[in-house]
């Protein structure tokens, strides 16, 4: 069964576009052309992944990522022609998977939606593994996608998911920037810093009140889970 993509953008010459080069990948393509009708594509058509525009009639992708995000952990694209750091940190911080800027080379969006599928396996996939893993009060459940602190769940996106895992598969051991970009983003270069950067302080925020609790910083070497 192929798999399916939600492109929500208000220009038909971007949809057409990424839609002539995602089914030439094997997806399948669905398209709104408004932030109001995002909500309800995904309740319909259930797609895997959803490439989101910022600026659309209706409600802009920002709030339509915050709606996503209250309920689905699909993985978002957000493709937009804001290209200010500010605009992508906050749109990685409000739970985007990955952003990418217009004017885009088509292929680029095919590999980028490729790979963030690759980060998102549904828990029907590693069923029967049964792998658990412990650091101190953190458990993550392999089988099920699950990261909880002392039985409580925190809820995660596919990156940050990838992100724990590395780190608690080694605790205590220090990662370097492109280790983690390769392992979280499943691509061989780093596009943006900023993307880990982001990813890493909102899993911050996410496991403790105190930032430095769990991750430490190692200037010039990389990150590591400290694990007490």
């Amino acid at each position: 069964m192929n798999r399916k993509v939600l492109i929500a953008d208000d220009e038909a010459e971007i949809r057409n576009l990424l839609r002539l080069y995602l089914e030439n990948e094997g997806f399948d393509v669905y398209e709104v052309s408004s932030g109001d009708k995002v909500m309800d594509a995904l309740r319909q058509d259930k797609p895997d992944i959803c490439l989101l525009d910022i600026m659309m009639p209706g409600r802009d992708g920002l709030h339509v990522l915050q709606d996503i995000r209250d309920g689905s952990n699909i993985p978002v694209i957000i493709i937009s022609a804001r290209t200010a750091d500010a605009e992508r940190i906050l749109g990685l911080n409000l739970g985007a998977d990955d952003y990418i800027v217009k004017p885009f080379n088509p292929l680029e969006v095919a590999a980028r939606v490729k790979a963030a599928l690759r980060r998102a396996v549904p828990a029907e996939e590693t069923s029967g593994q049964g792998e658990v893993l412990e650091a101190g009060d953190l458990t993550l459940d392999i089988d099920k996608c699950y990261l909880a602190k002392n039985g409580e769940p925190i809820e995660l996106t596919s990156v940050e998911y990838k992100i724990m895992e590395l780190l608690m598969r080694n605790p205590n051991r220090v990662f370097t920037k492109q280790q983690i970009y390769e392992y979280a983003w499943g691509e061989d270069f780093i596009v943006a810093d900023n993307n880990i950067m982001v990813a890493i302080s909102k899993l911050r925020t996410k496991l403790d009140e105190d930032p430095s609790r769990y991750i430490k910083t190692l200037r010039g070497l990389g990150y590591r889970l400290e694990v007490r």
